[in-house]
């Protein structure tokens, strides 16, 4: 791989919420599995020197590692900008300090204008009220943020989802760009075994994902394809050895950008 341009940071498996399409499989159990700060501040070195431009944080819910403001910090020392995709539902100050350092944007994923089928997704109560509220926060303080409404229906018995309401909804509240997706059927919102048809087809284009466990993939969706583990074998060993995916299909790939998995189309707000 010698266009590497972006990486999927998905430093833990554990999430407040337990949302019923979750293609982490992550939720109140899930783990910061076996990558510690210092194995994540090499990862990032070693990103850095591939010639990455941009890293999205990601679980899980990774605000709820707690060293996720030294692993931002060491990112942007190292020159690159972050994203960090959040469900926005428990912000402390510090976290809000860190979302504000130049270089950092925020990305997160809304179901519903409505609480009930927003909350049935999530599967926890007030998680709405709460995204929400801490969506016009990240607006008052201008810190740069996307939104994904993301149809989930058919994994749900929340009737018709209001996914037209909730992106008009989302613009009411200052979001600037709204994307949207359908559900993946990776994790739990598989019905079977994942499959190659779940993915864009840019695979190993430009873009590549770390675990908790070390393990390198393609893509946060391709999790069944392990290209080997960053805590026994440096990231360039591994990333020499990876021939690009199936050719481009086009289409959109969320949860990186609003747009294609490709390099030149980086995550934007």
């Amino acid at each position: 791989m010698t266009d590497l341009r972006f990486a999927w940071l998905e430093i833990t498996g554990k999430c407040q919420l337990s949302c019923t399409h979750c293609y982490a499989d992550s939720g109140p159990r899930g783990t910061h599995g076996a990558m510690r700060t210092r194995d994540w501040s090499r990862a990032i070195s070693q990103l850095a020197e591939l010639g990455v431009q941009s890293v999205q944080f990601i679980g899980g819910e990774p605000t709820l590692h707690p060293d996720l403001p030294s692993l931002v910090d060491h990112t942007l020392d190292a020159g690159l900008s972050v994203e960090i995709f959040t469900n926005l539902v428990d912000i402390g100050p510090r976290l809000w300090d860190t979302f504000s350092r130049p270089g950092v944007r925020l990305a997160t994923s809304y179901y519903s204008d409505t609480a009930s089928q927003h909350d049935a997704v999530t599967r926890r109560r007030g998680s709405h009220a709460r995204t929400q509220a801490n969506i016009v926060e990240a607006r008052t303080r201008d810190i740069p943020l996307r939104a994904g409404v993301i149809d989930v229906s058919s994994s749900t018995f929340i009737g018709q989802q209001r996914t037209r309401a909730a992106r008009d909804e989302l613009s009411r509240l200052g979001v600037s760009h709204v994307g949207s997706d359908r559900l993946r059927g990776v994790g739990r919102g598989a019905a079977s075994s994942p499959s190659p048809d779940e993915l864009c087809g840019r695979c190993g284009h430009g873009a590549v994902a770390i675990s908790a466990t070390g393990e390198v993939w393609p893509c946060v969706f391709a999790r069944w394809i392990s290209l080997g583990n960053i805590l026994d074998t440096d990231l360039s060993v591994i990333l020499s050895k990876v021939a690009a995916a199936t050719p481009a299909s086009g289409s959109s790939c969320w949860p990186q950008g609003g747009g294609s998995c490709a390099p030149n189309d980086p995550p934007r707000a």
